[in-house]
């Protein structure tokens, strides 16, 4: 395709400039000038780590991937603002939401977009027959209904019971046309949104192809898509390897990706952009299905005492690593320091003992002579480092006298394990942490059957008492029983984080945006010579 450059006017480059320090401060990395020429109708290649089975956007692996292709009512600008996107202004009370829709707004097939399509939308999404759990990762975590005036072209949304977040969870999630809806399994492999961008090519292993839409107006503060370097088309390349990534950011082979671990090194002084995530590596699930050995909390606790925290966070990074001190990323709501006091230390090994465990002849840990042996998950499609960080885990069990399995599988055979056949012990994985610490609910809350996100069995009534509390608290003032709830997990060994870390998104020639949690905000994309 004829690619045609054309220079960016200084005003312009002067306010891309501003946003793209703005997101780097005090981050470090290199920038790419941004006053360069940019593409005309170009393609940005973008490297992922892991196939995308389907991208209907509430399944478990399309949400990522939505952005391109659906608009939400709300968008998050940089710095945590909630701003306009499908809707122009909204409301909430303790218990309720209005949203008020743009005029104008079309679908991907060109049907307008009207307030009843919405409200179906929303509807689908957190019908709980229709176990969607990539929406169930956004939804409030207490039932809603919802309700629609064309004419005033309104969406009313009403929860149960108070709900801190709603604005920040259901005005997030990713809105489906009607024609998506009227046959959900095509959105598998194909996409019916209002977004900026269509699914327009897909094999199952990649590359996933995004075309850019004509007339698109609606984006997050009113943003379209037709500013000068906006590529016409977004090529999503399954790259699993991280030193391949890094190599093809180098070479130009492909134009944004995320590297987390030790091969950012070597990226430094080539001119990238570098965009800094706060993310917490290595977040650790222990199985506590009844039957499963770490169902048992003292041994639990044993198992997190005996672990060297610090080591396993150097690993974590490839570096100095920090010990987590929470459950979500610094730059997240109500984040601050849990950890120092609630993590299990030490001692809790020593109440083994009186939980009947014992060290038979051959220095295994038995109870009842039974010798304890765990099934321990990790997978580099997670994070380059986990696998490294359950195999230091395992060395320090095995000192204990566990027998361990380590089992380093695809990011799809550890998911399916988690949710579907339940075969695990321990889970090492990453998380770029959740805004809101109500997103965390679903995981370590609610019935553990099959379609729902508490795959670990979490029974935590100290956990679930702080959670109703703060429900009832709007935004942030509920942040102080947000933290104890937190540490409730802790304590009762419920989970583990293990270092507070980031990942980095670069760019070769190309210059965009990230909104909290390390999404690209596609409209924000900009190609350069």
């Amino acid at each position: 395709m004829h690619r045609r450059p054309v220079p960016v006017p200084k005003a312009r480059s002067l306010m891309a400039s501003a946003v793209l320090s703005a997101l780097l401060a005090g981050c470090g990395g290199d920038v790419a000038s941004t006053r360069t020429p940019v593409v005309v109708d170009g393609t940005v290649t973008i490297a992922g780590a892991s196939e995308t089975p389907s991208f209907h956007p509430y399944s478990q692996f399309g949400l990522s991937l939505a952005p391109y292709a659906y608009d939400s009512l709300v968008s998050i600008a940089p710095g945590g603002r909630v701003v306009s996107a499908l809707a122009e202004t909204w409301r909430a009370g303790a218990a309720s939401a209005r949203f008020t829709l743009r005029a104008g707004v079309t679908c991907s097939d060109g049907t307008a977009l009207n307030a009843s399509a919405v409200a179906r939308s929303l509807r689908y999404a957190g019908d709980p027959r229709n176990r969607l759990v990539g929406a169930r990762t956004a939804l409030p975590g207490v039932p809603f209904t919802v309700s629609a005036d064309d004419t005033a072209r309104e969406v009313s949304v009403r929860t149960a019971s108070p709900y801190s977040f709603i604005v920040r969870t259901i005005g997030l999630l990713p809105v489906v046309c009607p024609a998506g809806l009227a046959d959900p399994a095509a959105l598998d492999r194909s996409t019916a949104g209002t977004g900026p961008y269509v699914l327009s090519g897909y094999t199952p292993g990649g590359p996933y192809v995004f075309t850019r839409r004509a007339g698109y107006a609606w984006g997050p503060q009113g943003a379209g898509n037709t500013a000068p370097g906006q590529p016409m088309r977004i090529v999503v390349k399954v790259i699993p390897q991280e030193a391949t990534v890094a190599n093809l950011l180098l070479t130009g082979g492909v134009d944004i990706a995320m590297v987390t671990g030790p091969d950012r090194e070597r990226l430094a002084g080539h001119g990238l952009t570098a965009v800094q995530v706060p993310t917490v590596v290595g977040l650790t699930f222990f199985n506590e299905r009844s039957g499963r050995p770490l169902s048992d909390p003292v041994l639990r606790r044993a198992l997190v005492g005996a672990l060297d925290r610090k080591g396993l966070a150097n690993v974590a990074i490839g570096g100095d690593g920090t010990p987590a001190r929470h459950l979500t990323a610094r730059d997240s709501l109500c984040h601050t320091d849990v950890a120092t006091g609630n993590v299990p230390s030490s001692g809790a090994v020593r109440g083994l003992r009186a939980a009947g465990w014992t060290k038979n002849e051959r220095g295994r840990l038995v109870e009842g002579g039974r010798p304890l042996r765990l099934r321990v998950l990790s997978s580099g499609d997670f994070g380059s480092t986990l696998p490294s960080v359950a195999e230091l885990m395992a060395v320090m069990w095995r000192a204990l006298g566990v027998d361990v399995d380590l089992v380093d599988e695809s990011g799809n055979a550890v998911a399916h394990a988690m949710y579907g056949s339940g075969d695990f012990d321990v889970v090492v994985g990453s998380s770029p942490g959740p805004q809101l610490p109500a997103q965390l609910v679903p995981y370590f809350s609610g019935p553990p059957s099959s379609g729902e996100l508490n795959f670990a069995h979490v029974g935590n009534p100290v956990y679930d008492r702080l959670v109703a509390r703060a429900l009832r608290s709007p935004g942030d003032t509920g942040c102080a029983d947000w933290n104890r709830a937190a540490a409730a997990l802790l304590r009762a060994a419920d989970v583990l984080p293990v270092a507070d870390g980031t990942s980095t998104v670069y760019g070769n020639r190309t210059t965009f945006r990230l909104a909290p949690g390390g999404r690209i905000v596609p409209t924000s994309i900009r190609l350069h010579r």
